[in-house]
């Protein structure tokens, strides 16, 4: 299947948001030292229409295991593979809204996160590029109940507007850095991530982590949720 077909017309079982379907494995690690804000990674594939950016390698059956590289300081994370950068993360915080830019390689802003604000469950909403229009909700993310303990998230895409089922949930532990992402209520796994353990992110108080995306999902829109995760999780201050 080429790597630029959409997630939508590779699933039969669901819709997702229009990203791009990536194919290939990536590795996903915390650095303590932050990027350049004005700096552009180079492309690790061809770049589609623009604003697109495949990468070689295709999987088929069974899950795939993605070293996802998140390179997180201060709001900025990138994403990598064995073969360079992915995505790269950026934010706008001198806002009322915080903000997350998901960019390609190219630097072309893929999506925004933006966090609303005065809500409960410290939701998170997500748009088809620079866009903070309702028209282009891709999908929104909040926390299941006020009060965890443990991690959990409700995951509602844009054409959900009851909200009554979520599309997708986040289950998992954030203070083992751990989480499972399950299509709807139901026990089909869409992705999961745990935190990898080795001296030097030790040493660096560094987080490191694997992620596992199965076939057919598409990679942007789980690093988003991560991100999202991230946000919600780290964000102790404002209304809980």
């Amino acid at each position: 299947m080429p790597a630029s077909s959409t997630f939508s017309s590779r699933l039969s079982f669901h819709q997702l948001p229009q990203f791009d379907t990536y194919s290939g494995k990536i590795n996903i690690k915390e650095q303590p030292q932050p990027n350049s804000g004005d700096d552009k990674l180079s492309a690790t594939g061809e770049t589609v229409g623009g604003d697109r950016a495949t990468v070689p390698g295709t999987v088929s059956g069974g899950p795939h295991c993605c070293q996802q590289a998140l390179d997180s300081w201060r709001k900025q994370f990138t994403v990598t593979d064995v073969n360079g950068t992915l995505f790269q993360v950026k934010s706008k915080l001198l806002s009322i809204h915080d903000r997350r830019f998901l960019q390609d390689a190219a630097g072309n802003t893929l999506v925004t996160l933006r966090q609303k604000i005065m809500t409960a469950h410290r939701r998170w909403e997500v748009f088809r590029g620079e866009s903070t229009d309702t028209k282009d909700l891709l999908f929104s993310a909040k926390k299941s109940s006020i009060l965890q303990f443990k991690t959990e998230l409700d995951v509602f895409l844009g054409s959900n507007t009851s909200e009554d089922v979520p599309d997708f949930k986040v289950k998992g532990t954030w203070k083992e850095r751990s989480c499972t992402i399950y299509l709807g209520l139901s026990n089909t796994i869409v992705a999961q991530m745990h935190r990898r353990h080795t001296l030097k992110t030790a040493l660096l108080e560094a987080d490191n982590f694997a992620v596992t995306v199965y076939p057919n999902v598409d990679y942007a829109f789980i690093v988003a949720l991560v991100v999202v995760l991230d946000e919600i999780n780290n964000d102790r201050s404002g209304e809980d």
